[in-house]
């Protein structure tokens, strides 16, 4: 008696593809994983989500279309959606603007979900490690040099010094 396969159709999720699926939830996982050590407001499972979101509307966009209709109007869409979404972890406290590197983040998640959107996995997977790259990089580089502090981020901390002092 020959073994029988089982119905593997109950796993297919085309027009989608489980590569696709895998590398969104790693690309973000990447890139929400700095965040998260780092306490912002972006952690792994919104970052994987944003990534698979996108990736979902685009390769939906592309199947759908066959050739015939413009995915990158759909891209633009998500762009748009991808700031609003953005523009709710900026914050204004005490007059100083919190939150637009993870604002930045966001939309290069929602890009990464494009490029895998566009079946461009590995482009998109090192594009993640680039994302981290610069964030801790020029995190190191304004620890080291801290002259390169001046703006928010010394304002910032000076405020918190001063509230200290004060106390």
């Amino acid at each position: 008696m020959a073994l029988e396969f089982a119905d593997l159709s109950l796993f297919s999720i085309a027009p989608l593809k489980w590569p696709g699926v895998l590398t969104t939830i790693v690309a973000g996982a990447i890139i929400g994983l700095e965040r998260q050590i780092r306490g912002k407001p972006i952690g792994i499972r919104t970052a994987a989500l944003i990534c698979l979101g996108t990736y979902v509307f685009i390769a939906m966009s592309v199947s759908v279309g066959n050739g015939v209709t413009d995915p990158s109007r759909v891209i633009g869409q998500v762009i748009t959606g991808i700031g609003f979404l953005g523009a709710g972890v900026i914050l204004s406290r005490d007059g100083m603007v919190l939150g637009v590197t993870s604002a930045a983040a966001i939309w290069v998640l929602a890009a990464i979900g494009v490029m895998i959107g566009l079946d461009k996995y590995g482009p998109a997977l090192l594009i993640a490690f680039v994302v981290v790259g610069v964030l801790v990089g020029v995190d190191v580089l304004e620890n080291s040099f801290h002259s390169l502090r001046k703006g928010v981020h010394r304002r910032l901390n000076d405020r918190r010094y001063q509230k200290k002092r004060d106390d």
